[in-house]
């Protein structure tokens, strides 16, 4: 196997500056603070120097990013002191580019871990259902099944939501 990163630190510069505004929505979506995503994604960097891993080509090395990505997002939400966290007063909130996209993002956040990476993977990162399916290292019937249901509960809040 070639190694695909020659010189580690040149190498993880490049690929921060490839990777590092997607990883950073994907901890986004996950964790809903900003401040959280940006350590979630600094964290994922420093495993990638610290394990050095060998990939095949770009591709791989995204996939790795990102599977490292969820599992420090999800060891983070599973933290004891995160459950019994209070959001502060003035905290920075969300934004988007219409109040329309502010509140299905709000949506999306909403919903649990593994329908809204599914769900930002498809729709905003544009993955095919098969690369989900192995970065998440899950089947790809599991990957439909977590977009059907994620849709679900998207729909029945959306319905929810709209005055009669």
């Amino acid at each position: 196997m070639q190694r695909f990163m020659s010189r580690p630190g040149n190498d993880v510069i490049k690929s921060y500056e490839t990777y590092s505004k997607m990883l950073f929505r994907i901890a986004l979506v996950h964790l809903g603070s900003r401040q959280d995503a940006e350590e979630a994604t600094q964290d994922t960097f420093i495993k990638l120097m610290e394990k050095a891993p060998e990939f095949k080509d770009a591709e791989h090395q995204k996939a790795w990013l990102i599977r490292v990505l969820t599992n420090t997002c999800k060891t983070s939400l599973g933290r004891g002191w995160r459950k019994r966290e209070r959001k502060l007063e003035g905290a920075e909130p969300l934004t988007a580019d219409s109040p329309e996209d502010l509140a299905m993002l709000q949506l999306v956040l909403a919903l649990p871990v593994k329908y809204k990476t599914v769900i930002h993977l498809y729709y905003y990162e544009d993955y095919p259902v098969q690369e989900i399916s192995k970065i998440l290292q899950i089947s790809e019937s599991a990957v439909k099944m977590r977009l059907k249901r994620g849709r679900q509960l998207l729909k029945l809040e959306l319905e929810g939501a709209e005055p009669e």
